[in-house]
């Protein structure tokens, strides 16, 4: 076999994936970005001849709507609240479990992780039951301390927070056990050393146990801080972005625009602005991330 057909064999095995990434990613991208430029509907869909292409009318259109600014509202609320709790609350579960026995951790990792495999529909059923105003437990918890009812879902502020509780306890598992993979390959030798010279657990906690699982928290934070701003399976189950639009996610609002009302262009200019938000979000979390390596 000659030179050339050697170097070939790398893009024979990698052409298939390519290929898939290529029609199922990247063309639906670019078909989205034409949309978008658009005025498709259910009826353009039926007679190609009615859609007409109207520049940034879309994305003039989406910042003049109040809906879809409030959107951006709840949506910057839930990455702001979430992702710190999100993140912390995994660092903690994994803390805890490094220090317990293998069969225990064991356990509880398998407790921790059942709720981001579990069905969104089934997980709503329960939660639902939980912050029913009137026999919800929540609120049967408080009546025995005399405190009274509070409305879960139904004021806007609370049902946020509310969605946001829901949210953080479903997505502890994933980010757990990469928090605890990253924990059980630091080397014992560096806290035999820190030992030696007589570190306590907070010396070596912020000296050697944070520093060692930069990378892992780098990804946890930039794939939590994606998952928040593509936040809709919550608000969709639990709310339907209600009371009065006050859960309405950007992703929410996306769905309802372009599969609730058919407006296909206005939908995909929204699911643009969202984009390029993650975009610049991500960017913003490298861009540390290669400064805090350069010091």
């Amino acid at each position: 076999m000659n030179k050339k057909k050697l170097n070939l064999i790398p893009y024979i095995f990698i052409g298939p994936a390519v290929l898939l990434l290529f029609v199922f990613t990247f063309m639906p991208i670019l078909l989205a970005l034409v949309i978008s430029f658009t005025n498709l509907n259910l009826t353009g869909l039926a007679d190609f001849s009615t859609i007409d292409f109207i520049g940034f009318d879309n994305f003039v259109r989406l910042f003049q709507d109040d809906v879809f600014i409030q959107s951006i509202g709840n949506t910057l609320f839930y990455v702001i609240i979430g992702v710190p709790l999100a993140v912390g609350s995994s660092l903690i579960i994994a803390l805890l479990l490094n220090f317990v026995s293998n069969w225990l951790s064991t356990f509880f990792r398998v407790i921790f992780y059942m709720p981001s495999v579990t069905n969104i529909v089934a997980i709503a059923v329960i939660w639902g039951f939980l912050y029913n105003q009137n026999y919800g437990l929540f609120n049967y918890l408080l009546s025995v301390i005399n405190v009274g009812s509070v409305p879960w879902l139904e004021d806007p502020m609370i049902a946020k927070l509310s969605l946001i509780l829901m949210a953080v306890w479903k997505s502890n598992g994933i980010s757990m056990l990469i928090f605890l993979a990253a924990l059980r390959s630091i080397p014992t030798i560096y806290y035999e050393a820190a030992d030696i010279d007589g570190a306590n657990r907070w010396q070596k906690f912020t000296k050697i146990t944070l520093p060692s699982m930069s990378f892992a928290t780098f990804f946890v934070v930039v794939t939590t801080l994606i998952g928040w701003f593509q936040f809709f399976e919550e608000p969709f189950v639990m709310t339907d972005g209600g009371p009065l639009n006050g859960t309405n996610s950007i992703a929410l609002f996306i769905y309802q625009e372009g599969f609730q009302y058919n407006e296909f262009g206005y939908g995909a200019a929204a699911s643009f602005v969202l984009f390029v938000i993650i975009i610049i979000a991500t960017l913003i979390q490298f861009k540390f991330r290669n400064k805090d390596q350069t010091l």
